[in-house]
């Protein structure tokens, strides 16, 4: 996967902004993320062609036993690569050849394996569901018919309508066919339920959009109209009366600063920061990258007045580890004092970013501190503090004199290196 082309950087105070290149890297990890699990879901079923294998080795010998593992491998094989040989858009003349091809390595096995053959066609159950739906059921009731009959039918095979039963596989087609639909149906709600967060996200913002749109028209449309007027009037108040000039510009210099105030003031709200805001920004992230989150489920445990200060730990540690850890799991613990973010991924030593830096002036300013450094086996641990509830005020000593004083035994971090 190679190292993320985007440096270890902190979050400054303002929306940290994503380049193409850490977009790149991102989508890549994710995109890796998936083709593993997918590899993974494709290859664990394959684990039940041991039987098709013994029976094979039982009941055919020399060129009948090569001729039956070939066959086995290449139908492992096709299996695998049918994810990228049948795409979302595949066409259904693709798909159908794909098909008749593994029924057919499926049919030409049987010889050599026998009964147990009929394995390979709880794969073709699988692709059939997946393909037809619940339109797939006179399919798999004939599959699976044919996995009761076929065994007892062929005399050679000397196997009783009791043992063909026991054998599972006509019991087992069925089965994983109701299975895989129950699948299909919830990744289809999962898909439904993505859209519609989506559309929803989409609509938030653009109401948003339109409800800074308006505050500002409010906050300046009418003050921008009287400046203009005020300022035309002095124009022509200039050469006649330049005392009324003078007051006219006076009026405007006074109404730009109202107008700068409460632009700033507007401003300001929009880029208020809580921990519960944060966390589930984090959480989104996280899912985004292929992140495991373990977040707690409520903040009510924090006072208010540390709502802010943990809330941008949150944002700065969440951020670092999206950007560089490289982990595979996330866990924010809360605290009525502290906050703090572990990852399992590749903790490092780093200088102190923008990021880091202001939020130790943040914690300092009220009478905490940060501590971050790397945790064994691995990973990396980001911890924001602040005094406990009744512990005495720092009066003229450092932040480190208040951690020491404030901090509970056996919760404190030892002196680590800054950044991450």
């Amino acid at each position: 996967m190679g190292e993320s082309p985007v440096p270890w950087v902190s979050v400054s105070d303002e929306v940290a902004r994503h380049n193409e290149a850490e977009a790149e890297w991102v989508a890549a990890q994710s995109r890796w993320t998936r083709s593993w699990r997918r590899a993974a879901m494709l290859a664990i079923p394959l684990v039940y062609l041991v039987f098709v294998v013994v029976s094979v080795r039982q009941n055919s010998h020399g060129a009948a036993a090569v001729a039956g593992y070939v066959l086995l491998a290449v139908f492992a094989a096709c299996w695998l690569v049918t994810p990228a040989v049948l795409r979302p858009d595949t066409s259904g003349r693709r798909f159908w050849a794909w098909y008749a091809l593994l029924v057919a390595l499926a049919v030409a096995e049987l010889p050599f394996a026998r009964a147990a053959g009929f394995v390979l066609f709880v794969f073709i159950t699988l692709l059939t569901v997946a393909r037809l739906g619940v339109r797939s059921a006179p399919v798999v009731a004939v599959i699976s018919l044919a996995a009761l009959l076929v065994p007892v039918a062929v005399g050679s095979w000397h196997v009783s309508l009791a043992q063909s039963f026991a054998d599972v596989t006509p019991v087992a087609i069925p089965v994983v066919a109701v299975a895989m639909a129950a699948v299909i149906q919830v990744m289809r709600a999962n898909q439904a339920l993505a859209e519609t967060r989506a559309e929803l996200a989409r609509v938030a913002a653009e109401n948003e959009r339109i409800r800074i749109a308006r505050d500002l028209h409010d906050l300046l449309g009418h003050s921008l109209t009287t400046i203009t007027v005020k300022a035309g009037l002095a124009r022509r108040l200039g050469p006649a009366d330049p005392e009324g000039a003078v007051a006219q510009i006076t009026e405007v210099e006074d109404l730009c600063r109202r107008v700068l105030t409460d632009v700033r003031a507007a401003v300001s709200g929009y880029r208020e920061v809580t921990l519960a805001s944060e966390l589930a920004r984090g959480r989104e992230l996280l899912r985004a990258s292929g992140i495991t989150a373990d977040f707690p489920t409520a903040t009510d445990v924090v006072g208010p007045a540390h709502q802010e200060l943990f809330g941008w730990a949150v944002r700065e540690g969440l951020t670092n580890v999206i950007r560089h850890a490289r982990a595979r799991s996330c866990e924010v613990r809360v605290s009525p004092s502290s906050v703090e973010i572990i990852d399992d991924g590749h903790g490092s030593a780093a200088a102190p970013g923008n990021g880091l830096s202001g939020l130790r002036e943040r914690a300092a300013a009220a009478g905490g501190g940060v501590d971050a450094g790397p945790v064994q086996p691995a990973g990396w641990r980001l911890r924001v503090w602040v005094p406990a509830v009744g512990a005495p005020p720092a009066i003229g000593g450092t932040a480190g004199e208040a951690h020491d004083t404030a901090r509970a035994p056996g919760r404190g971090l030892h002196p680590a290196p800054q950044g991450h």
